[in-house]
């Protein structure tokens, strides 16, 4: 017999952001729900026809309180009011079955609240940038039950899944891509869980308000990025759409230190990597490593500087300012590793990092200086020793790079999950998955066959 707490209607709204809401609240749900590797066979019910389905016409939340949406002034872009409504009584359907079935998902500073809420508070998303927060929460008697970390886009800059060309396709043809609905970490192309809930229910409610949020706003679609493979097939099999990726990682099988890792590469690999290492730290250059109270705002200062030259030349403009630096640094202490080269007095050159409970998270880097082979050494060889000695399982070192394989970063497939509106650009949008997933999965085959590790044993 359900409980009064599972009996509770489940109200779904969009509110104007993560730093409007609870912090506690917010991370219980973030590190504490459904773990993201979940055997697909688990998530089965995510997909169920007893549930509320994303393809159905009839809105998920009540007609008197429709999702409200209205141009913002001169810049053309969508401002959200802060909404709240009840959804219809037909979605108890989807009321938890069992709160105690939560199980630990693992620390992921992205997902934080202190992380969210940075970019935020610093003005890195919001009014004038594209990325209008709209944190899609389910509440149950007034406590969050779920949550989503959502913006409305106006473009498709900072996301690391490419779909311009699926926008400029549509509006050949006389559509508008733009509004979207963006499931996302903005700026981090960074593995994690998307659909914060306890339970498949409300996780399932949650993909289903999605889809009807975006109707009700006028979006023409909705994208979860780099979400687990788990969570991607399952909303693939409630129709969404599925697009895979490729990443380079470390994975730790065990090295004592860098030296064991060096062991398991092929003999002129490995003497190239031993070689590479020597080079980057001639001429006096000194590396150091620096998390919490150690990073003072002279460090920010001389990073933000390093960030801004390599933003300026990788993408024109860079999407982060001084600010958010600051409260990352106050915010998430001891979660951020910054990796410094030091010639003397000067800093030359950083990497920055976020440390997970089993991951290390390589994010930016930068220099005033041109060193050779000190960009492999700061990002990729550095973060490996910091992960052997952390006893790290693995170093994610971001989006694209295939430099990065020969440095022992594996091929690593990633993936996202896609609701078109429009059934024409639909279609169309699935036959181009079709193909590039297969292209997708024989590429990481092939990167796999060309990493630098042996063979066989020696």
């Amino acid at each position: 017999m359900l409980d009064a707490m599972s009996r509770a209607a489940l109200n779904l709204s969009l509110s104007s952001g993560v730093a409007s809401l609870e912090a506690d609240a917010w991370n219980r749900l973030a590190f504490n729900g459904l773990r993201g590797d979940l055997d697909s066979r688990r998530e089965s019910a995510f997909a169920s026809d007893s549930l509320l389905q994303a393809s159905s016409d009839k809105p998920l939340l009540s007609q008197r309180n429709q999702i409200l949406a209205q141009n913002a002034a001169e810049s053309g872009e969508l401002a959200l009011r802060d909404l709240r409504r009840e959804a219809d009584s037909n979605s108890q359907r989807c009321v938890d079955a069992a709160e105690s079935s939560s199980e630990q998902t693992g620390f992921n500073p992205f997902v934080s609240h202190a992380f969210l809420s940075a970019l935020e508070d610093s003005g890195c998303v919001g009014s004038g940038t594209g990325w209008t927060p709209a944190t899609l929460i389910a509440e149950r008697d007034g406590a969050l039950a779920g949550a989503a970390p959502s913006y409305l886009k106006t473009h498709s800059q900072g996301e690391y899944v490419f779909d311009h060309a699926w926008a400029d396709a549509y509006e050949r043809a006389g559509g508008r891509y733009y509004p979207k609905l963006q499931v996302s970490v903005p700026f981090t192309p960074v593995t994690g869980p998307r659909l914060f809930a306890r339970t498949q229910e409300t996780r399932a409610a949650l993909a289903s308000g999605l889809v009807s949020a975006a109707r009700q706003i006028g979006a023409s679609s909705v994208h979860v990025t780099f979400p687990h493979e788990a969570e991607a097939r399952a909303l693939e099999a409630q129709g969404w759409l599925l697009r895979i990726g490729e990443q380079f990682q470390f994975r730790n099988d065990g090295y004592r230190d860098y030296d064991d890792f060096l062991s398991t590469l092929a003999s002129r690999k490995r003497k190239a990597l031993k070689r590479e290492r020597r080079e980057a730290l001639t001429q006096g250059i000194e590396i150091e490593w620096l998390s919490g109270a150690a990073i003072t705002e002279a460090h920010w200062d001389a990073f933000f500087d390093f960030y801004m030259d390599t933003g300026a030349r990788k993408w024109g403009r860079p999407y982060l300012n001084r600010a958010f630096f600051s409260l990352l640094g106050e915010r998430l202490g001891e979660s951020v590793l910054l990796v410094t080269a030091r010639r003397g007095r000067r800093l030359i050159a950083g990497a920055l990092n976020l440390i997970g409970s089993d991951a290390l998270y390589g994010r930016y880097w930068g220099a005033v200086e041109d060193v050779s082979f000190l960009h492999f050494e700061l990002c990729y060889h550095q973060a490996i020793d910091f992960a052997l000695a952390r006893g790290l399982a693995r170093v994610e070192a971001g989006a694209q790079g295939e430099h990065k394989l020969a440095r022992g970063y594996r091929p690593t497939p990633t993936y996202s999950a896609h609701y078109i509106l429009d059934p024409g650009l639909r279609r169309a949008v699935a036959d181009y998955l079709v193909r590039e997933r297969a292209h997708m999965l024989a590429a990481i085959a092939a990167d796999d066959e060309s990493a630098p590790f042996r063979k066989s044993p020696q």
